[in-house]
């Protein structure tokens, strides 16, 4: 074997891992990933023992499956063991914080509506003490019970997803990008070069100003222009 047969050999066996840790950090089947890349079964497992090589935009159409970069097929970073190395008790501990917030909303919408507990379970054929431990955050209110308690206190469970958490921040984010993908592409080519934003800070500064500051501004431009 000459040397640039070596390098390929090291290099397979190096994206089959790759393959392979990407495909189990995004918790998809060998089959599923085939499909998505209209490859065989067989070919794809031999893709990540190493044995055979994916084309680029087989490996393209697997990323964009999977959700990752790219990059990921040409870095050393194993998305898998980041994922297991996240707090399992923080997110324990986030689980139960969320129980005592939609708790509270409950009990407040329960409060604006001047209603007892005793008159929600009527309404909802939920137990009163029931009731008070989704109220205190002890017990976690499963969906279906949870709509049926939207529905009486006349709020919906859109209200009480996360805001400000980890979640929250996900659904801002996601928001975000979808509104940035709705302009022009020629405005989005714009707002992504860091040379103008200079002019996107400007426009924001002035997006904030009121109509009487923004006419003085203008007829200041039109003194100088003229």
């Amino acid at each position: 074997m000459n040397k640039t047969q070596q390098m390929i050999s090291i290099r397979l066996k190096k994206l089959g891992l790759l393959i392979y840790d990407g495909r189990s950090s995004a918790r998809r089947s060998q089959q599923e990933c085939a499909d998505a890349i209209g490859v065989s079964l067989d070919d794809f497992q031999s893709y990540e023992k190493g044995e055979k090589a994916p084309s680029l935009p087989e490996l393209e159409n697997l990323a964009f499956y999977l959700d990752i970069s790219i990059e990921h097929f040409w870095g050393a970073e194993s998305l898998s063991a980041r994922r297991k190395l996240e707090n399992v008790q923080q997110k324990e501990q986030l689980r139960k914080l969320r129980d005592r917030v939609i708790g509270a909303s409950l009990r407040a919408a329960r409060t604006k509506l001047n209603l007892s507990l005793q008159d929600l379970a009527n309404k909802t054929a939920i137990p009163e003490d029931r009731l008070g431990q989704f109220e205190a955050g002890t017990c976690p209110a499963p969906l279906p019970e949870l709509e049926i308690l939207s529905s009486a206190l006349e709020i919906t469970v859109t209200d009480l997803i996360d805001q400000r958490g980890p979640v929250g921040k996900w659904r801002s984010e996601k928001f975000e990008i979808d509104q940035f993908m709705v302009l022009e592409p020629d405005v989005r080519q714009f707002v992504c070069k860091p040379v103008n934003v200079p002019y996107i800070t400007l426009a924001r500064r002035l997006s904030q100003m009121s109509v009487e500051k923004l006419r003085s501004i203008a007829e200041t431009l039109l003194e100088i222009t003229y």
